[in-house]
This record gives structure tokens, sequence and C-alpha cells, in this order.
């Protein structure tokens, strides 16, 4: 996996990117399990165990719960409040709106809406550097997943998280944070008692595995394949199987060029599901302040040829 990021540091190097001869190549340092680790090891495992159970009780109810579930946690909870609106404030929304989709997120199991959005600050402060949460450069499995198993290197990378202070003012912020757990085990029970343990399965298990690899996409391959339109001194990628399986997160190279965009898909051709969200509740005069990139910001960050 080291050779994986090498590779990469030497193709970007080729393609003459500013800024790629500062990236240095993280080295394997000895792993220190901490008490957080082993509880997101297991965390993990069981979702996926329970998503492995949820193949030999498929019913198309089943699988119906699982789906309405995960659209309204992934695309409205993580891609729509977590990642668009909270990290990039890429719009605005009212204040009952914007809890209720940071509430969705919280049920993706991606963590809480605080720790989320700092991870994610820090990777587009540092993309592709040592302090980069998570990064190809030390391996796909490490930026794929590998980096949550890590706690103890994204605290020496991440420090006290001192960059979420706009969120952590709010005490319903504060307040998930602190009962975080209480949430997924009420929507376990609540499943358990609609449809027993294949509710389950599917509702959490099945649903929580392909959301989370879909997620995880976005920090490893969009950082390997794909193409990239725009001279962003790193290593995302425009990947548009990465972008079909996350309502749009995958036009990376293009979200890495204009952070605080609303709309990632920004060819017609791009479809991008989370944007014509947006642009519905914009429609609908809930989502105000929507950004986008100007002419101008676009002709400055083009590859010229």
């Amino acid at each position: 996996m080291v050779a994986v990021g090498e590779s990469l540091l030497q193709e970007a190097g080729a393609k003459g990117q500013k800024g790629f001869n500062d990236h240095r190549l993280r080295r394997r340092r000895e792993k220190k399990w901490t008490k957080w680790d082993k509880i997101a090891v297991v965390s993990v495992s069981a979702t996926h165990l329970l998503g492995f159970c949820g193949l030999f009780c498929f019913s198309w109810s089943r699988f119906g719960v699982g789906l309405l579930i995960g659209i309204v946690t992934s695309l409205l909870g993580i891609n729509l409040s977590y990642h668009r609106h909270l990290t990039h404030k890429s719009f605005k929304l009212p204040k009952w709106l914007e809890y209720t989709f940071a509430y969705c997120g919280v049920h993706a199991l991606q963590g809480d809406p605080l720790s989320w959005v700092s991870n994610h600050r820090f990777h587009h402060q540092y993309t592709d550097t040592e302090r980069d949460p998570h990064s190809p450069v030390v391996g796909f499995w490490h930026s794929h997943m590998g980096w949550i198993f890590d706690s103890s290197s994204i605290k020496e990378k991440c420090g006290k998280r001192g960059n979420v202070g706009d969120l952590e003012k709010q005490a319903f912020y504060r307040w998930i944070r602190k009962t975080y757990v209480v949430h997924p085990l009420s929507l376990a029970i609540l499943l358990y008692s609609l449809g027993g343990f294949p509710y389950i399965c599917w509702g959490i298990g099945v649903r929580v595995v392909c959301c989370y690899h879909a997620t995880w996409s976005v920090n490893s391959a969009a950082h390997i394949w794909g193409s990239q339109d725009w001279n962003t001194n790193d290593l995302s990628r425009n990947n548009w199987w990465v972008a079909i399986m996350t309502f749009g997160e995958g036009w990376h190279n293009n979200h890495h060029a204009f952070n605080n965009s609303a709309r990632h898909g920004l060819e017609w051709w791009q479809i991008d599901v989370t944007w014509y969200v947006v642009k519905f509740l914009q429609a609908m005069g809930l989502a105000y302040d929507v950004k986008l990139p100007t002419l101008v910001q676009r002709e400055k960050m083009a590859i010229k040829s």
C-alpha cells in the first residue's frame, strides 16, 4: 500500500502540479491500539456482521426499509447536512430544518456532527499532506477505512479540534455529542418493534455497510481514479461511479476546486442528486444564500492545456 502512495505522488509530480514537492509520504509507525480504536473495530465489525445476516432474511419490505432510511441518513444527513451545509456552509437553512437534517446524519453511524465536520475541515486544510486525516498517499486501506481505527494518529494531526467552534456554540450539537450512542439504539428498538431482528439487519446492518463504503470511497477511490479538470494541487478526482453511489459526492475534483459550492456536479451530465435537493429547497424558500463558483473562479482554477 505504501507503493500506491509513492506512485500517486510520482504521478502528481509528473503532471507538474504545484505543491506536490512539499508532500511527503508518511511511513508506517508502530500501531498503538487505544480504547476508542477497539470500540471502532467492534462497532464496524458488528455492523458488517448484521449486514451479512441480512442476506439470509431478504424480503422486499425489509429492503425498502433499508433503502428509505439509507436515502434519508446518507443523502440528507451526511451529504446535504454534515458535508455541504455544516462543513462548507454552502447554503443556509432555517434552524429547525438544519437540526432535522443533522439528526438524520446521526443515524448514518459516521459520528456526531462535531467530529465529522472537524475531520473533514482538516482534510480540506491539509489535503494529501502529513496532517490529512485520510489520504491514499499512506495507502488505499488507510484512506478508505483504516484511519477510523487509529485515533492516536488523528489526535496527533487534528489536536483539540479547534476548527468547529461555530458548531460547539450551539447546544443542539453539544447535546448530540453527549448522547450520540442513545440515538442509533433507539432506532434499533423501533425497527425491532416493527419487524423484529430482520428489520435491524436491513434497517441498520445492510444499510449502514453500503453507506459506509460509498462514503469511504470518496476518501479513497476519488483520490486515486478519475479525471482532474481543475488545478487543485492535490489528488482529488472526478469519479462518475463514486458519484452515482454517493448522490453526487464523487465529483471530488470539482469539490476540492470550489469547496464552498453547493453544487458538485458542475456539468449538466454530472449527476448530483444532493444538488437537486438543495435546488428544490431553494425553490421552496427553505435554502438561501446558495453558493456556486463564479466564471472568474472557474477560469482561475481550470487546468491550462
